[in-house]
């Protein structure tokens, strides 16, 4: 038999004074982690099939589980790291890909750690918002250049169609695939009652969430899974997926151990079988072509819902957001080389891309420079943590970001990063039933309105304590930010000044 060279990365520990063997952690583990063994009467764990998830370490009555991170570790060597070697080994035994999930988690540097929020003290007073007015409500879409008027001086109504925001706060892209039927109620609901939008991702709409459809953007990917005129009519927004943050320039792939029978029929695709979008459109090689499936769509849907074009962050995203701006799309949603996703190749997940904080700022600049800003909102996603790093991404130049990790971990994820396995333990990343009826809706939509209205107050605050009474005059108001620790190619990228200027 092959020698398996890969050791465990996290351990299981028990304690027997307090484990009563009730064996919660044997049912509640969808890896086969715990395994009761009749012959000692004991509790015993297979560590190596551990991904950390602590779903049985918050499910135990007695609280006599750990988990930690095994302390049997390779020889050091700066070159030669225990990743990268285990990466090998697995590869040399498989002859496959690797495959990871939930973004980039190198230590690469995370700009918005790297950027400060200004604040007003004495000539430009703070606002403080429990007794003023504080506006967070945003609009997305083309917006008009100059105000025109009829013959009898009346206002034109020249305005393209909007999606009206009560908070700069979306959800993004997860196909009905990728998470579950409950993971994509809770969403639905939650973008209802906070006045906000979430997005289907490419995996089509479920016929029971076409009553969010006013809260809804339905995605439009290479794949066209569950596309139709139904579909697109559905949403309140269209967006054609170009390319994702977690895996730029390449398509998507669901495994066919998720294409169970609800998601076949709203793919509109064989039952287990792969799902798999390829990297380009077929249809589209030049912004011409971009251009043209922008007004079919809008042809499609009676020129009344805006056109979303998302593009992953690279290192060309200005010159392909001009691009966009000029093929008649009302909004360009970046997503930057943190961005999660249930499944991609680790190598492009962790090597492929730049931060969307340089890229947010380079397209901002490059559209205000040709005087095309207004011809579409920008919306950017990709790790965005917090609501500072809302407030930090709007001065930047965005109108509102896009979250899809912080809530699904809002939603009880404890990024195990085994997304594309289907056994997600917390009903999040799986189609199992018995595992999908884990996460409550009422709950889970319940948790997620909580979070954004609580980051909601904390912007008030922070535009508060700069004076700034709405988004409108915080958006790509970069003289409110300061950076710490950066390089001056950095912060002339950024547009922002150093700490102490």
């Amino acid at each position: 038999m092959a020698i398996n060279y890969i050791d465990p990365i996290y351990e299981i520990v028990r304690d027997p004074n307090k484990c009563i063997q009730c064996r919660v952690c044997e049912r509640q583990c969808a890896n086969e982690v715990h395994k009761y063994d009749a012959d000692y009467k004991l509790m015993v764990a297979d560590d190596l099939k551990c991904v950390n998830c602590h779903r049985c370490v918050s499910m135990c009555p007695t609280r006599a589980l750990k988990i930690v991170k095994s302390n049997n570790t390779f020889r050091e060597n700066a070159n030669w790291s225990s990743s990268a070697m285990t990466a090998i080994y697995k590869q040399a035994e498989t002859g496959g890909v690797l495959l990871s999930s939930m973004g980039n988690p190198e230590p690469l540097p995370v700009y918005w750690d790297k950027i400060l929020i200004n604040a007003s003290q004495v000539t430009n007073p703070p606002i403080d918002p429990l007794r003023e007015p504080m506006e967070t409500q945003t609009f997305l879409g083309a917006k008009p250049t100059n105000v025109e008027r009829l013959e009898d001086g009346s206002l034109k109504n020249n305005l393209a169609p909007q999606l009206k925001l009560q908070v700069p706060i979306m959800f993004s892209a997860m196909s009905y695939g990728s998470i579950s039927y409950n993971a994509h109620e809770s969403l639905a609901r939650a973008a209802t009652e906070l006045g906000t939008f979430y997005n289907t991702g490419e995996g089509g709409l479920h016929e029971d969430f076409y009553k969010y459809g006013k809260n809804t953007i339905v995605q439009v990917a290479s794949g066209r899974f569950g596309v139709d005129k139904d579909f697109l009519e559905a949403g309140a927004a269209i967006e054609i997926k170009m390319g994702q943050g977690a895996k730029p320039g390449i398509g998507g792939h669901l495994p066919g151990i998720k294409v169970v029978e609800d998601i076949s029929k709203t793919r509109m695709i064989p039952e287990g079988s792969d799902a798999i979008s390829p990297a380009p459109h077929h249809d589209i090689y030049s912004i011409e072509d971009l251009r043209q499936l922008v007004f079919s769509l809008k042809e499609a849907t009676e020129y009344k819902k805006p056109v979303i074009v998302k593009i992953a962050a690279v290192h060309n995203v200005s010159a392909i957001a001009s691009g966009i701006a000029r093929s008649g799309a009302d909004i360009i949603a970046i997503d930057g080389f943190r961005g999660g996703t249930g499944a991609a190749p680790t190598r492009i997940r962790d090597n492929v891309g730049i931060p969307i904080e340089l890229a947010l700022a380079s397209v901002d600049k490059r559209l205000r420079d040709e005087g095309i800003r207004n011809n579409v909102s920008i919306v950017v996603g990709g790790s965005i943590r917090s609501s500072a790093d809302v407030i930090k991404a709007i001065a930047l130049g965005a109108d509102a970001c896009y979250i899809a990790t912080g809530a699904l971990i809002a939603l009880g994820c404890h990024l195990c990063r085994s997304c594309n396995l289907g056994k997600c333990n917390w009903g999040i990343a799986t189609q199992r039933p018995d595992l999908v009826k884990r996460l409550n809706p009422d709950i889970g939509s319940q948790r997620l309105v909580n979070l954004v209205r609580a980051w909601d107050h904390e912007i008030k605050e922070m535009m508060g304590g700069m004076g700034i009474n709405s988004i409108e005059a915080l958006k790509g108001n970069r003289l409110m930010l300061r950076g710490v620790g950066l390089n001056q190619k950095e912060l002339d990228i950024l547009g922002i000044k150093h700490a102490g200027e």
